[in-house]
């Protein structure tokens, strides 16, 4: 998608910018802006950003050659046409393409949800309870955006403001009356979220993650902290009372705000009653309110962004029966702990988990429901930080019976040094089998598996909310899972009917 945005009304930078400092005018009429100089189009306000690999300010030249009628920059430049400085040129892009799109989140109710883990599932849970209290809601997650017409599928969790301002004008358009955001760390830090108004924070946890992109933990706790910032002054907080960070960033929040836990303090609790492979029910409390529920999906984790989803559309007013029927309508997502059943006598489940915490959390949950063994097919991802190689191994050691180390890619494209980085967390290496062609292993992984044990596949991130609308290079792991599971079932019944023919040779089969 462009990063140009355009609107038939003008925007006063003087008005919308009112500490900015002019140089060659007194105010610049805005319609359209763009933050990359190879789409400049005459006419069109340039603004100049400092990326993580060039400096937009030294691409002036080039968007001004193009056609760009003004530059909002922060600091002067000897140019040839008006110059408005800022002191945050990303802030100000994100300000101005809100403005050019009418200001949507002023006409749509929007929820913004981040954290180290569950933030898509969260997303589409508040989703399904606001849908299910008579709401329209559009949303814009990692799997994919809904605008309220459409559904499409894209790889970037937050998008930049221009295609955050068009997309939810185009929610608003459409008649939606609340919008779920996914807001990643990334797009935290680059201010992705600038220019939104939200009613609603939600922060699912804060964990150690992304170390390599944001430099420390301590950076990675301010890029999630950002979230509050974006807050209306009438908007409200959620945080998880059982997440260290969260209290954390709780106990110095000056908004309004309400906590969820399922083992210490919170205003919204919940405790699991009985867990199997194929559901589990938890007790959801509000209040004096109790009310149990049932989930196919499963694990402490989702009774967690359960929680958070609650509590969320409790402070719209949903009523507490609505917001379990929303819950329970979420049966599955992809690549989110989705059970593949075909008839195997054992289970299998397909879980993105592509972090230590992450991997963590569903080997844990997948023990606690498995009398057998635990057979974990880890995908070595290469896009991973490289501080988190060795711990996958690590966890994957401890909390599995039998790991198998392979590609992320179904055709074995992922360097193979990240293999190695996942093996140098073994322990005992001798215990890392590495099988490089993705299939096969878990192919090999089903192979092993008996009554009562588990497979679970992870590492695979390329899960999409509509599978056929984007170019898929590699099979999903669901589907090639169901491909050999079929497979395996269709042998095993060749196998009872040859046996039959030898027991019975005068029989007809």
């Amino acid at each position: 998608m462009s990063q140009s945005i355009t609107s038939r009304v003008g925007v006063s930078l003087r008005n919308l910018l009112p500490e900015a400092k002019f140089i060659g005018a007194r105010d610049i009429l805005v319609q359209a802006c763009c933050a990359r100089p190879e789409h400049v189009l005459p006419g069109e306000v340039f603004v100049a950003i400092c990326d993580d690999s060039e400096d937009g300010h030294d691409q002036v030249e080039d968007a001004i050659e193009r056609g760009a009628a003004a530059v909002v920059s922060e600091k002067p430049l000897p140019v040839s046409v008006p110059v408005c400085v800022v002191s945050d040129s990303r802030e100000a892009y994100g300000q101005l393409c809100h403005a050019l799109a009418d200001q949507p989140t002023n006409r749509i109710k929007v929820i913004g949800v981040t954290g180290t883990n569950g933030k898509t599932t969260t997303c589409l849970l508040i989703k399904a309870i606001l849908e299910k209290a008579g709401a329209k809601v559009g949303s814009l997650t990692s799997l994919g955006f809904d605008n309220g017409y459409d559904e499409q599928s894209w790889s970037h969790p937050t998008p930049n403001p221009a295609i955050m301002a068009d997309m939810l004008s185009r929610m608003q358009y459409n008649g939606c009356t609340h919008a779920v955001i996914e807001a990643s760390s990334e797009g935290l830090v680059k201010q992705h979220l600038a220019g939104v108004q939200l009613d609603v924070a939600a922060f699912t946890n804060i964990r150690q993650n992304h170390i390599e992109l944001h430099g420390s933990a301590r950076n990675y706790y301010r890029a999630k902290k950002k979230l509050l910032k974006y807050l209306r002054e009438t908007g409200v907080a959620i945080f998880n009372g059982d997440d260290s960070n969260c209290v954390r960033l709780l106990n110095k929040a000056e908004v309004p705000s309400l906590s969820i836990a399922m083992h210490g303090v919170g205003e919204i609790t919940a405790t699991v009653i009985e867990r199997h492979k194929s559901e589990q029910t938890f007790l959801l409390t509000a209040g004096s309110q109790s009310v149990p529920v049932c989930t196919r999906m499963i694990g402490d984790h989702h009774v967690y962004n359960c929680l958070v989803a609650a509590a969320v559309c409790l402070v719209y007013g949903v009523d507490l029966k609505t917001v379990v029927r929303g819950l329970e309508s979420v049966e599955t997502l992809p690549g989110r702990m989705q059970r593949i059943e075909c008839g195997q006598s054992f289970g299998v489940f397909v879980d993105q988990a592509h972090t230590h915490d992450g991997l963590a959390v569903a080997l844990k949950t997948l023990r606690r429901v498995t009398p057998g063994r635990l057979i974990c097919v880890l995908g070595a991802n290469e896009l991973s930080d490289r501080i988190n190689r060795p711990l996958l191994g690590r966890v994957a050691e401890r909390g599995s019976d039998v790991s198998l180390i392979t590609l992320s890619s179904v055709y074995g494209r992922t360097n193979s040094e990240v293999v190695h980085d996942i093996v140098d967390g073994f322990g005992r290496p001798a215990k890392a089998h590495v099988i490089p062609n993705r299939k096969e292993a878990i192919r090999y992984a089903f192979s092993q598996a008996e009554i009562g044990d588990t497979v679970v596949i992870t590492g695979q991130t390329t899960e999409r909310l509509v599978s056929d609308s984007v170019e898929q290079t590699d099979p999903r792991d669901c589907d090639v899972a169901r491909e050999l599971l079929y497979e395996m079932v269709y042998e095993e019944d060749e196998m009872v009917a040859e046996a039959k023919v030898i027991a019975f040779p005068g029989s007809r089969v």
